[in-house]
C-alpha cells in the first residue's frame, strides 16, 4: 500500500470501502489508491496554490488524463485502471455532481488505438511483401510457409486491387480467401491449379463449414478476380451452380426506441450515435470526419471516401448543430495542448504529409473525434492522435440497448437502417434517400420499403379489415 499521511488514513480508508463496493479485487487496491495519489500530486505540481474546489475540478481532470493519454510508458490496461480509480473517487467518494455527468466511457472505451493493421493505415503501413498477413491466424500450415511460396502471386493480387483503387476491406478479404484457398490445397502452385480445384473449395466451404451463400459467393468472387484479372485465365466453372444470396431484411428501430437507446448514451457516443442516425451516415464514415468536412453554414456533413470511392453530403441536424460546435472547442483545445507538447500530427492520405509538409498539424485536417490516447506510427516512429477506435462506439451503443431494455439486436448499422425507414415513412421520395445512403443502386434502398411494408401502399391485413 503506497504511504500516506496520517491525516489522510481516514480518506483512503473511505475509498478502499468504495472499492469494495464496486467489487475491485483487494489486490488492485493499493494501484488504485495510486493513482489518485498521482493525480492529486500532479495537479499540486502545476498549480501549488490551488484551492480544493479547483484539484478537484473537471477542468484538472481532464487536464490530467489528456497528459496521462500522451505517455508512452503508461499501457491501455494502466490507462483503463487510472480511469477507474478516478471516477470512483470523484463519484462515490467526493460525490461530486459533475463527476456523475462526466464522460467516462469516452475515456475508457475509447482507449484502444489504431495499429498498423487498421484500415485507416494499413495500406500506409504494408511494405510490397505480404507483410501485414503474419499476424492472422490460420490453420496448422504456417503463415510464414504459405507466405514465403506465394508472396510474387500475393503481391500481384495486391497490386492489381489497389491500381483499381478498390477498398482496403476487398483487398483484405480476396487476400484472405486466396490464402484459405491455397492452404485448403496443401500449398499447390496455383498456377498449376484450375476449375476442378476450385470447384472442390467452394464446395467444401458449403458442406463441410456450412458457410452461408453469401460467404460462398464471396470467396468465389474472389477466386474468380485472381484468375482473371492477374493469371489472365478466366474460370470456366461450367454447370457449377452459383449461389444466391439471401436477402435478410435489416433491424430497424422505431423513433421511440432510437430515442431511448440515445437517452442511455452521454457526451462523445451520444453525439457520434445521434450524427450516424441524423445523418445515415456508416460507422466508419463518422469516425472518420475531419473538421473541414463540416459545413456549419450550410448545414452539411461532407461524407469523403465513402463505400466506393465516393463523396456525398448528408444534411448537418439541427438537434447536434451547437453540440458539434460544443464539442470541436474542446477538439480544438485538445489540439492546441498537443501541440504545446510538441504532437499534434494526424494522418493524411494519398501521402499528403510528403507533398505538403506541416499539413498534417493544421487544424482542419484534425479528426473530428479523435482517441483519447496518442500513439505512435509504426512506419516513422512519430507520435501521432489518430481517431477513436470504431469499437468505442461499438460497445457505447451495445450497453445503452441493454439499458434501454431493447428488445432487439442493436448495433451502428441499426441506426442508419432506421435513418433510412424513417425518411420513407416521412413521405421522401426512394431516390432522395438513395443519395443520401450513397447507394449505387436504388434496388440496395428498396430494402427499406419492404421493411415499411410498403410495396406501394400501406397493406393491411385482412384480419383488421
Amino acid at each position: 500500500m503506497p504511504t500516506t499521511n496520517l491525516s489522510q488514513k481516514s480518506l483512503w480508508h473511505k475509498y478502499q470501502q468504495a472499492l469494495k463496493k464496486h467489487n475491485v479485487p483487494q489486490k488492485q487496491w493499493p494501484w488504485m489508491v495510486r493513482w489518485v495519489q498521482k493525480y492529486i500530486s500532479q495537479v499540486n505540481q502545476i498549480n501549488p496554490n490551488e484551492t480544493n474546489k479547483n484539484l478537484y475540478s473537471e477542468k484538472s481532470l481532464l487536464g490530467y488524463l489528456q497528459e496521462l493519454g500522451r505517455k508512452k510508458s503508461v499501457k491501455d490496461w494502466q490507462f483503463v485502471q487510472a480511469i477507474e480509480a478516478l471516477k470512483i473517487f470523484f463519484c462515490d467518494l467526493l460525490n461530486l455532481s459533475w463527476a456523475n455527468k462526466f464522460d467516462w466511457d469516452f475515456w475508457k472505451l475509447s482507449v484502444k488505438n489504431i495499429s498498423s493493421e487498421h484500415p485507416t493505415l494499413k495500406r500506409e503501413v504494408s511494405q510490397n511483401s505480404f507483410q501485414y498477413e503474419k499476424t492472422q491466424k490460420l490453420t496448422s500450415i504456417s503463415t510464414k510457409s504459405v507466405q514465403n511460396k506465394n508472396d510474387n502471386i500475393f503481391a500481384k493480387v495486391r497490386d492489381e486491387i489497389r491500381s483499381r483503387y478498390y477498398s482496403i476491406r476487398t483487398e483484405e478479404t480476396y487476400l484472405n480467401w486466396l490464402k484459405k484457398f491455397i492452404i485448403f490445397h496443401n500449398q499447390q502452385d496455383i498456377v498449376q491449379m484450375g476449375e476442378r480445384e476450385v470447384k472442390a473449395f467452394l464446395e467444401y466451404l458449403a458442406v463441410k463449414r456450412n458457410v452461408s451463400p453469401a460467404t460462398q459467393k464471396q470467396a468465389l468472387n474472389a477466386l474468380i478476380f485472381v484468375y482473371r484479372e492477374v493469371l489472365n485465365r478466366p474460370l470456366e466453372l461450367g454447370n457449377f451452380q452459383r449461389p444466391r444470396a439471401k436477402q435478410n431484411l435489416p433491424v430497424i428501430l422505431t423513433k421511440a426506441e432510437v430515442h431511448a437507446l440515445l437517452s442511455k448514451l452521454v457526451g462523445v457516443h451520444e453525439l457520434m450515435a445521434g450524427l450516424v442516425y441524423g445523418t445515415g451516415m456508416r460507422l466508419m464514415e463518422c469516425v472518420r470526419l475531419r473538421v473541414q468536412d463540416i459545413n456549419f453554414g450550410y448545414r452539411y456533413i461532407a461524407v469523403r471516401s465513402g463505400k466506393g470511392n465516393k463523396d456525398r453530403r448528408v444534411p448537418l441536424p439541427e438537434k447536434y448543430y451547437y453540440k458539434l460546435q460544443e464539442h470541436l472547442c474542446k477538439v480544438k483545445e485538445l489540439h492546441k495542448s498537443d501541440l504545446s507538447r510538441g504532437f499534434g500530427e494526424v494522418h493524411l492520405p494519398y501521402a499528403l504529409d510528403r507533398k505538403y509538409p506541416g499539413m498534417s498539424k493544421e487544424w482542419i485536417w484534425q479528426y473530428v473525434f479523435p482517441s483519447s490516447r496518442l500513439s505512435v506510427d509504426p512506419r516513422t516512429g512519430q507520435v501521432r492522435r489518430h481517431h477513436i477506435h470504431e469499437n468505442s462506439l461499438q460497445k457505447a451503443i451495445k450497453r445503452a440497448a441493454i439499458k434501454a431494455g431493447l428488445s432487439k439486436r442493436v448495433s451502428c448499422h441499426t441506426l442508419r437502417h432506421s435513418f433510412a425507414t424513417h425518411l420513407l415513412e416521412a413521405g421522401y421520395d426512394i431516390r432522395t434517400v438513395q443519395d443520401l445512403l450513397g447507394h449505387a443502386d436504388v434496388s440496395t434502398t428498396m430494402i427499406y420499403t419492404h421493411v415499411m411494408n410498403r410495396p406501394g401502399l400501406i397493406v393491411k391485413s385482412p384480419i383488421d379489415m
